[in-house]
């Protein structure tokens, strides 16, 4: 009983009727990122295919540029082939959506009836978010450390997402204690912030120390792996959240493309992750109806060894076991049987069935 009330408390309403953790399925977010290219017509092309693909959520990444660099970095020189500025800060500002393009786009989404979040990746983007009234707050992984973009999280009392890349587990404890001391809706991920990630540097196992080590709070993964089966894994693992980045065309300018889902592998996670949580089941071993026609054909009985009277006391040797028709009293009882007294004669390799005793 005790087991049972504990798993019911690792979970929480994420968005609006949608419940997360035990028990609830699992929720799939389609991380956009910045894979838009700053043009909100692909933005609005990515949303619709996350939408086909049956994904849950689709997630941006907010940034207020000053709140989040400083000005040496933003001014920078920035030579890489995946630039869209001559310095980082001009290649982030392409990146950037206004207010009113992010109104733009959450509409879209609920028009879509899809969920729609970002990320806040500095202060006065948590504000930006709430003003906007995402349903829940994405912490990405850069922040994970960031104790004090953490509490001020926490403290808008929105659930959060919270992605653990690049941390050690002493920094895990102090982050979740420093977000549960405010809001308990709290849901962490196993992430390895390298992009495409090695599969040795996944470690999976990690979502059970976190169940282990926080019984309340439910445990997902974010991946930036290549392909399909590494993430499969992790819903077979229980994951509570699935979070995979989504492109039109791996081959466009930005780091994220390559390790990102195309149209049709994200389809595929989320119909492999349905299917994986139908054969999940329950924990409960019984048999099942679509085994009984097997059961009739070739489960095995007990049966008499040899023509035996009505009115025989039995014993054990006067029965053995075998297939027989009609599927008669089970194996696994046979000893049950020794004592009864038959109510007819039965012949030789006759099953015994409950109108053979008294």
């Amino acid at each position: 009983m005790q087991k049972r009330k504990e798993t019911m408390r690792r979970s929480f309403e994420l968005v609006n009727n949608r419940w997360i953790g035990d028990g609830h399925p699992c929720f799939i977010i389609a991380e956009i990122g910045q894979n838009h290219q700053g043009d909100i017509e692909i933005a609005k092309k990515l949303i619709k295919m996350a939408k086909d693909c049956g994904a849950d959520c689709v997630k941006f990444q907010k940034s207020d540029l000053h709140a989040k660099f400083t000005k040496s970095v933003l001014d920078r020189l920035y030579e890489s082939p995946h630039a869209w500025g001559s310095t980082y800060g001009e290649h982030k500002q392409v990146l950037e959506f206004s207010k009113d393009q992010y109104e733009e786009l959450m509409a879209f989404a609920s028009s879509l009836n899809i969920h729609f979040t970002a990320s806040a990746m500095d202060d006065m983007s948590v504000d930006f978010l709430v003003n906007l009234r995402v349903p829940f707050l994405k912490i990405g992984s850069g922040d994970a450390n960031n104790l004090i973009l953490l509490e001020k999280a926490a403290k808008t009392n929105l659930p959060i997402v919270y992605s653990t890349g690049m941390q050690d587990m002493q920094t895990v404890i102090r982050a979740m204690d420093t977000m549960n001391s405010f809001n308990s809706k709290v849901c962490l991920l196993q992430c390895t912030s390298s992009y495409p990630t090695p599969e040795d540097e996944v470690h999976l196992r990690v979502m059970q120390t976190y169940r282990d080590h926080f019984p309340e709070s439910p445990v997902g993964y974010s991946g930036h792996e290549l392909g399909l089966t590494i993430t499969l894994a992790a819903a077979a693992l229980g994951a509570h959240i699935i979070e995979r980045h989504i492109t039109l065309d791996k081959t466009w300018k930005g780091n994220d493309h390559a390790c990102s889902l195309d149209e049709t592998e994200l389809k595929s996670l989320v119909e492999g992750i349905r299917t994986i949580e139908k054969a999940l089941g329950c924990a409960i071993k019984s048999k099942q109806p679509s085994e009984e026609p097997c059961h009739q054909k070739l489960g095995k009985s007990v049966v008499s060894k040899q023509k035996l009277e009505a009115g025989v006391q039995l014993c054990r040797e006067h029965l053995t076991v075998k297939v027989g028709q009609p599927v008669g009293w089970p194996p696994q009882d046979l000893d049950l049987l020794v004592g009864k007294i038959l109510s007819r004669e039965v012949v030789q390799d006759e099953s015994i069935t409950l109108d053979c005793i008294i």
